[in-house]
């Protein structure tokens, strides 16, 4: 693509279209805009349009594309992935490096924000070798003086460095951050102590101070990052000039940074927050350092924690002031700070319950935002509430404090009962704290997949259930006074290991009783703790509650379970159709009665949601329960496929027409679990859908390749000979996939799957013309990229094929090709290599292909060949009793498919259409070992004294002693 002003007309018409809300013209304009992406100087056009453009819509819109465009294809997978392109080509590297710093400079602060990110996913790549005057660039800026310019240096670099708050530790990382520290920790600190005396300057000019307090605010994140790994000999140096700054920020209260907003934190909290979290960390990792400051820190944030009011725009500030508290009295030597009995009591009054209560705002979320009240309160997404700071401060407390914590807690705790009981339609709000105050009382610790695992002893858990939980959960309106309902639901989730099972099987018929609430917290509470209880383990690792305790309950909880994907706001509710799977899981043949209505359902549910797939945990778990629909009805009826097929094939129909790249893997999983289904034929309406599987598009998209490949294996297994007699203009077809994923690192497997399945499956004679070139394609892949993973797939299949075909016939292929090639394979693959094959199916299929080139195969005996027997059996020997070798060489760690960037669905596994792991060999050899020794002497019989005679003189005394056991296992002799 030129740099030609018709084509930045042609780009702003296609962006434009993008915005459309109709996607009969959205669409084609994506698909447009992905298939020139490859195109040099295409980010240079969306650079140049997001400068000269007339149309602010359109410099977003650019600004926006091009960030997604480098996110997408800047980091270079071709190193790893031969096969992925390198869609930018180094000119234009080169060129958006050199321009994109003064751009992201120059432009508004809306289109500042989206080039900051992309010069900071540049940078994750190319800094600092690729791109080593990026530092120097930017501190420069620094002296412009002009606040724009600055707060772009400086939001990019925070872009840049935060994420040396999560990177391990590694010599690369203290290399960079070093750099890093020599050309920015002086200017940065220079910097901070100009801007502040600035602030002195402007106290009484509001839009001034507004910029100046946001780059306050950038360049305390940027103290955060860089002294986040270690403490650098640089601040500690200077830890004077940034503490005292930072103390008296923390104490500064400003009437003109002040906002009338009551949501919204202002520049002043934010600022104060981050301030919060950099003593915390100085508190937690650099103690010694931080100690003569450490007082002053813990008055200050104590007195803004009493005179910070409920507001929400405080509320990130709180709860890092919380937290900073929490860090310190975990620690030993600070622990002195709390022990007088009136600090605790003054804590617990002042900053703990205060900070649980249930305000407005929660209320508000609870009925008018639930999807992110519920992201926060039971994914642990609430890390900035206030009552998850308490909560953890009341922890924190209580590693060294239980007693006396508890003590004035359980005070609290009955006296909001109390008042909850003179008069509940008032007072809820008492008791839904009191539950949260036992809450935290009682966890010390806490999983996602067990809930609490650990509990304070001093709390009676289970006379807190029966006397304050259940009777709210029994009440006979399942819409009154819905937080407690979901308190109390939440509590059995939490405490599900410390309440007797007793009282968690009386729980069931309650929680499935509130699935019908008309809250969509109440009831999605109510499917996640079924789902959960579901899930635990008894003794004998099986479930803890049984199908045949829930027999009471299957119609009812079904029932429930699907009304509630009709009420308002749960039409794609991923915690109910969890439930769903997990209830068929656990319930298994009490379903079927069921299964005609609950199929039609899901159907229709999935017909609704293939028009706009948008909740991918949602649409997984509906496969989930889709696929165990089908296996455990088939299980006890296989004639039901057919049903299924009829219910299920028009909606997969319209999902393959319509493209809807979302459900495809998805829909050939479902399609693979159907066709294993069937005994030993193919129906018309798969052979139909044949000749479509083979089409290129479908395997340009990498998520569609696994299960594609596990469908054609199920064609092969069910109707081979169908395909050989009906199809066999096909064959080609399938080669040419088959030859496709071999040129592959990222899917070699996947090509070799399928050839196996070729080999096993197929009449000899429907394949005998293109064997030849098969093995030429393996060898010319060998010679061009030979990687651990293709070695481990090609000695399967050249044993699999020697099984299959005979060894004689491996050994005639192998010279055909060239003469003396079986020899070469044999010395320089399979006797050096056999010990990296891994699995158990695998292992057998290599040791009885090698048993049959040991004495299936003449010419081992007789000619230049029987060098390499010995050697041979000495490696199928180690390949049963050493070790398997499972070193990687360090330049093949490359990248999973899943991590390869672009506009590929990744492909999602379903656990409940997995396939039976197939053993080709099977019943014909139940012991390799034993097999060995058998085909040994029968070979010994054949010609007398010759294998006596090798073995004794060449073979190692360890390896003969293990071939003794095996003959003497299998009962037989050597002649």
């Amino acid at each position: 693509m030129e740099l030609s002003d018709a084509n930045l007309q042609t780009l702003t018409e296609y962006l434009k279209k993008t915005l459309d809300p109709d996607p009969a013209i959205r669409r084609p304009a994506e698909k447009f805009l992905e298939s020139v992406e490859g195109s040099q100087n295409y980010p240079l056009l969306l650079l140049t349009l997001l400068e000269k453009s007339q149309e602010n819509v359109i410099k977003v819109c650019a600004s926006v594309t091009f960030k997604n465009y480098i996110k997408r294809n800047w980091r270079i997978v071709g190193i790893i992935v031969e096969d992925e392109p390198n869609k930018i080509c180094e000119s234009d590297r080169i060129a958006i490096k050199a321009n994109i710093v003064p751009l992201m400079l120059s432009s508004p602060e809306q289109i500042q924000k989206q080039l900051s990110d992309a010069i900071s996913i540049i940078g994750r790549e190319d800094f600092p070798q690729k791109w080593p005057d990026l530092l120097t660039e930017m501190v420069n800026r620094f002296q412009s003086g002009d606040f724009h310019v600055i707060n772009g240096v400086l939001r990019t670099a925070h872009s840049l460095f935060k994420r040396y708050r999560h990177e391990f530790k590694s010599n690369e990382l203290w290399t960079e951050i070093k750099l890093v520290l020599d050309a920015f920790a002086l200017p940065l600190t220079n910097l901070f102590k100009a801007t502040i005396e600035l602030c002195s300057t402007h106290a009484n000019d509001a839009s001034a101070l507004k910029v100046l307090f946001s780059s306050l605010i950038l360049i305390a994140k940027l103290f955060y990052s860089l002294n986040f790994q270690d403490l650098p000999e640089f601040f500690e140096d200077n830890m004077e000039t940034w503490m005292t700054n930072f103390h008296s920020l923390l104490t500064l209260d400003n009437k003109l940074l002040q906002t009338d907003d009551e949501e919204e934190a202002g520049l002043l909290e934010l600022l104060k927050s981050q301030i919060c979290d950099n003593a915390a960390l100085y508190a937690q990792k650099y103690d010694e350092e931080f100690q003569p400051y450490l007082p002053r820190f813990v008055t200050a944030i104590w007195n803004l924690l009493v005179t910070t009011g409920q507001e929400v725009k405080y509320d990130l500030l709180v709860s890092n002031a919380i937290q900073f508290l929490a860090s310190v009295c975990e620690r030993p030597h600070y622990k002195h700070l709390f022990e007088d009995q009136n600090t605790l009591t003054s804590i617990c009054e002042k900053v703990i319950v205060p900070n649980m209560e249930f305000r407005a705002a929660d209320e508000e979320a609870f009925e008018d935002n639930s999807e992110e009240y519920i992201r926060r309160d039971l994914e642990g997404s609430d890390i900035d509430t206030r009552r998850r700071a308490a909560c953890d401060l009341v922890r924190g407390l209580c590693k060294f404090f239980e007693g006396p914590v508890t003590g004035i807690f359980s005070g609290y705790v009955n006296s909001m009962l109390q008042e909850y009981a003179k008069n509940p339609s008032v007072n809820w709000k008492h008791k839904d704290a009191a539950i949260y105050l036992v809450t935290s009382l009682a966890s010390k610790a806490q999983t996602q997949k067990h809930g609490i695992t650990q509990a304070n002893e001093l709390v009676n858990l289970t006379e807190f259930f029966v006397n304050h939980i259940q009777p709210d959960l029994k009440s006979a309106t399942v819409n009154e006074f819905p937080v407690l309902k979901a308190d109390g639901i939440k509590y059995i989730m939490i405490f599900r290991n410390q309440v007797p099972k007793e009282q968690l099987l009386m729980s069931i018929p309650l929680l499935i009783n509130h699935l019908q609430a008309e809250s969509i917290v109440v009831h999605t509470y109510a499917a996640h703790a079924l789902e959960r209880l579901f899930t635990m383990r008894g003794t004998n690792n099986t479930t803890l509650i049984t199908a045949a305790e829930m027999a009471p309950f299957v119609e009812v909880l079904l029932t429930n379970l699907f009304k509630a994907l009709t009420l308002p706001g749960s039409s794609e509710n991923e915690y109910i159709m969890k439930a769903i799977m997990r209830s068929f899981s656990l319930l298994q043949e009490s379903i079927i009665p069921y299964i005609p209505s609950v199929i039609t359902q899901l159907t229709q549910k999935l017909l609704a949601v293939s028009k706009n797939p948008s909740k991918p945990h949602f649409n997984h778990y509906m496969f989930e329960s889709i696929c165990l629909s089908i296996r455990i009805t088939c299980k006890a009826n296989p004639e039901a496929v057919g049903s299924f097929e009829e219910a299920l094939f028009l909606v997969f129909t319209e999902i393959l027409q319509n493209d809807v790249q979302e459900f495809i893997p998805y829909v050939f999983q479902v399609m693979s679990l159907l066709l294993e289904m069937h005994k030993n034929e193919i129906p018309s309406s798969y052979m139909a859908l044949f000749p479509h599987l083979l089409q290129p598009v479908l395997w340009e998209r990498a998520g569609n390749i696994p299960p594609l490949v596990r469908l054609l294996q199920a064609y092969l297994e069910r109707g081979a000979s169908t395909i050989a007699s009906a199809a066999a203009d096909k064959i080609p077809g399938l080669l040419g996939v088959f030859q496709k994923l071999i040129a592959s690192k990222a899917n070699d497997h996947q090509g070799f799957y399928l050839l196996n399945s070729i080999i096993e499956h197929m009449p000899p004679e429907s394949v005998d013309q293109y064997r030849k070139q098969i093995f030429i394609l393996l060898f010319q892949r060998l010679q061009n990229s030979k990687t651990t993973k293709f070695i481990k797939s090609f000695l399967v299949f050249i044993n699999l094929y020697c099984i299959r075909y005979g060894a004689l016939a491996l050994q005639e292929i192998f010279d055909s090709i060239q003469p003396k090639m079986f020899g070469m394979v044999l010395e320089k693959i399979i006797i050096p290599e056999i010990q990296k094959v891994s699995g158990q199916v695998e292992k057998k299929i290599c040791a009885v292909g090698i048993t049959k080139i040991l004495t299936e195969c003449p010419p081992m005996m007789d000619t230049e060949y029987t060098k390499l027997w010995i050697p041979l059996l000495q490696a199928l020997i180690g390949l049963f009793e050493l070790p398997e070798d499972d070193t990687i060489p360090d330049e093949e760690h490359f990248i999973d498919i899943e991590d390869t960037p672009g506009y590929q669905t990744a492909f999602s596994q379903l656990a409940f259409a997995g396939k039976k792991e197939h053993d080709p060999v099977g019943q014909m050899v139940n012991n390799p070992r034993i097999h060995l020794a058998q085909s040994l002497h029968k070979l010994s019989t054949a010609c007398p004294g010759r294998v006596l005679s090798m073995l004794s003189t060449s073979l190692n005394a360890e390896a003969l002693q293990y071939l003794q056991g095996y003959l003497q296992a299998a009962s037989v002799s050597l002649l």
